[in-house]
């Protein structure tokens, strides 16, 4: 494969990775909107579980990609950034009780924990998942896919790791915390031929 052949393939390859981070993006933001919407509380931190996870896995895929370098230097001026003060007061009104947890600030570095909240952390995430599609519906790809590389191992790929953990550990508590007699009952049930 020649040289302009081979810088073809990587071409093609890059925008594939943009164009399925910036479904995911869209998907992301869609669905977190949704929740800070409120009207299915229940469906809540289900949808938040897949939202995250979905858009985990394509972080991944962009920390397992080659440095994305844009052609120029600077950031292209996009105008103001998205107020997104109006979602984090929304999710923090859904997760009211339980949006606050502690995270380990760096696990390879030492036990310094930090407090942080799912709707911080969620809105961290849209942020930044927001500022790369700005980038890509203006046709700018590399510098959005720049971006939501940088973004991801900077901050928002961290962000969404512990929040997808607390999110999991909410789930499991309200499905799995039952009372002494409950379990007691269940546990008898099931053995029973």
């Amino acid at each position: 494969m020649d040289t302009t052949s081979r810088h073809d393939a990587d071409d093609a390859d890059l925008r594939d990775i943009a164009r399925a981070v910036a479904e995911e993006a869209r998907s992301y933001l869609s669905t977190v909107t949704e929740v800070a919407a409120g009207t299915n509380p229940e469906a809540a931190l289900p949808l938040v579980l897949l939202a995250v996870s979905d858009v985990l896995a394509a972080g991944a895929r962009l920390g397992a990609t080659t440095d994305v370098v844009p052609s120029e230097r600077f950031e292209p001026d996009l105008g103001p950034d998205p107020d997104v003060d109006p979602l984090h007061a929304n999710l923090a009104n859904v997760f009211e009780g339980i949006d606050e947890y502690v995270e380990v600030v760096d696990p390879l570095l030492g036990e310094e924990v930090e407090h942080a909240t799912v709707s911080g952390d969620l809105v961290a995430i849209a942020g930044a998942l927001a500022q790369g599609l700005r980038h890509y519906e203006t046709g700018a790809v590399l510098e959005a896919l720049w971006w939501w590389q940088f973004s991801y191992l900077s901050d928002w790929g961290e962000r969404a790791s512990s929040v997808l953990r607390t999110i999991q550990t909410m789930l499991a508590h309200l499905r799995l915390d039952v009372p002494d007699d409950v379990a007691t009952e269940a546990e008898y049930d099931a053995l029973q031929p």
